[in-house]
């Protein structure tokens, strides 16, 4: 992500000023022009000494005259911060200003834009603002308490620049959520500090007794008006647990979000995706919110690395035998049991195993979940106890828990209790879980499914095609449920939300090829895949239809 984050203050005798700017620095591409030594722009031989990051190339000597005290994070001598990702390359560079005079300018007027001009309700929150020229920003404004400061405090703000406006917006959640931890932190450290300075000496009735006069305000307080940040928080690495906070933002703001090409409209799968993942971070930033941003120090340790920096690490693979794919799965269990299991899961019907390796069980639903769509999977891996069908259609249980009565003696479950063989045979490739355990399902369902659905038999005729790889079963199948959930987008638009009869929607499914043998299947399966539609289709859909119903008025 091409974006640089800054620090900015506003000083009761400079105004705004930036006080700690990080940026990304990514390696250059090999290209004929910097293989023949052709210098790039910006990058002067002033700057690559101490890799550009003394204030020399945008400072002037008046200017750096000009700063207070609280308008200086790091002296001018002093070489800054520098963090090496070693899997991307690219160097994160911390000092006061950026080693860039165009990004000193771009700073510049974002930090006086975000402390003077753009304000919110309350003046303590997020802004967004900036144009094509100078940027596009993120602030959010705070308070930092001051026991000398004109109010008891000072008015900061951390901004976040970048060109690409929708990237910027659509990362506002994750942004707003770590900036606040930071925020919070810094907030809570300092008033530590207030406190103690108050208790010590009370400056409120010190200056009520006084004499008060602007013009000697400042030297009213022993010189003291413009207090550094690192003297109003007493964390003495204050500036190298920003740089690891700025720069693990900047690296996580580059990763989260990836684009991706896609050939034509995206699916419904991935729609149903982008929309559980956006409810996951609204409630993360609302738990978060309700918690009080966790522990002070959370953001402010020196020690932190940054190859350590990452929201999630990869899980490890399941250990021990496993379902390596349907086709896998039809062997093991045997053709007439894995129609069986296959058709409960198409019907949308509760499929609940029973097994002392966790491992194995979610390999099977892993499996089984490629059958159906995004929006229709509802998973509980391992449980200690039974859960309703409402909650899950995928449940996995140890050995020793009991199934309720009304659970087994209905025909909407499926019960699979795999057990380990009294004599175990030798086992070599996939035919171990066959000479480990041993499967059996059971349903109060009586209903043939020799017919089953049309998706089914067409599944069945490519498992059974031995010249048919693995990875072609799978687009066969992913080409199925493509064709069926159109058919199911036609059926919706038609029965619920042009609310038509009976007889029209028998004569749309005849359109569709859904009636003829294992019509009643086809039927219950488009009604059941209708519940994994994306709230992003049925929206649209509903305000298409809206708009054509107002524009013959209109």
């Amino acid at each position: 992500m091409n974006a640089l984050v800054a620090l900015c203050h506003f000083c009761e005798l400079h105004g705004p000023r930036t006080l700690f700017c990080t940026e990304a620095l990514h390696p250059p591409s090999p290209d004929p022009s910097s293989q023949m030594g052709t210098p790039l722009p910006g990058d002067r031989d002033g700057d690559r000494e101490g890799e550009g990051l003394t204030m020399r190339a945008n400072s002037s000597a008046t200017q750096r005259g000009e700063m207070c005290e609280g308008c200086r994070s790091l002296p001018a001598s002093h070489p800054g911060f520098v963090s090496i990702d070693d899997e991307t390359g690219i160097r994160f560079l911390s000092h006061q200003h950026p080693r860039q005079s165009q990004l000193f300018s771009v700073v510049r007027q974002a930090c006086v834009r975000s402390l003077s001009c753009e304000v919110c309700p309350g003046r303590e929150g997020p802004i967004f603002f900036g144009d094509e020229q100078h940027g596009f920003v993120f602030s959010h404004t705070f308070f930092i308490k001051d026991s000398l400061a004109r109010g008891f405090q000072r008015w900061y703000s951390i901004v976040l620049v970048a060109m690409d406006r929708i990237y910027l917006i659509n990362s506002w959640p994750f942004l707003l959520r770590h900036l606040k931890l930071t925020i919070h932190s810094l907030q809570s450290t300092a008033l530590k500090v207030f406190d103690t300075e108050q208790g010590g000496c009370p400056q409120r009735a010190l200056r009520m007794n006084n004499v008060f006069s602007p013009a000697v305000f400042p030297h009213q307080r022993s010189g003291n008006a413009a207090r550094s940040l690192t003297s109003l928080t007493q964390h003495p690495n204050l500036w190298a647990s920003l740089h690891c906070s700025f720069s693990w933002l900047l690296k996580a703001s580059g990763s989260r979000l990836t684009e991706k090409l896609l050939e034509g409209a995206p699916t419904e799968d991935t729609l149903v995706l982008i929309e559980r993942q956006t409810e996951q971070e609204e409630e993360m930033s609302c738990w978060e919110g309700a918690e009080g941003g966790g522990s002070e120090s959370q953001l402010l340790q020196p020690d932190s690395k940054l190859g350590l920096l990452c929201e999630a690490s990869k899980s490890d693979d399941v250990v021990g035998p496993k379902f390596k794919s349907l086709r896998h799965l039809r062997q093991v269990l045997g053709a007439n049991d894995f129609r069986q299991l296959s058709w409960h899961v198409l019907m949308g019907n509760q499929v609940i195993w029973r097994s002392a390796d966790p491992g194995l069980i979610q390999s099977a639903f892993t499996v089984l979940k490629s059958l159906l769509p995004v929006g229709c999977v509802r998973s509980v891996p391992y449980s200690a106890q039974y859960e309703e069908a409402y909650k899950c259609n995928f449940l996995g249980l140890s050995p020793d828990v009991p199934i309720p009565a009304h659970v087994s003696s209905s025909e909407f479950s499926v019960l699979v209790d795999v057990t380990l063989k009294a004599c175990q045979g030798p086992a070599a490739g996939e035919d171990e879980i066959s000479a480990l355990y041993q499967f059996t399902i059971s349903s109060a369902n009586t209903q043939p499914t020799d017919r089953g659905p049309t998706l089914l038999n067409k599944l069945e005729v490519a498992l059974s095609n031995e010249n048919l790889s693995v990875a072609v079963v799978s687009h066969c199948l992913l080409c199925l449920k493509e064709e069926w959930m159109n058919k199911v987008k036609v059926l919706f638009k038609f029965s619920k939300v042009d609310g038509r009869g009976r007889e029209d929607t028998q004569k749309v499914l005849a359109l569709l090829g859904a009636t003829g043998p294992g019509e009643e299947d086809n039927v219950r399966l488009l009604k059941y895949w209708m519940t994994g539609l994306s709230k992003t289709y049925k929206s649209h859909l509903m305000t298409a239809v809206r708009g054509g119903e107002r524009s013959p008025s209109q």
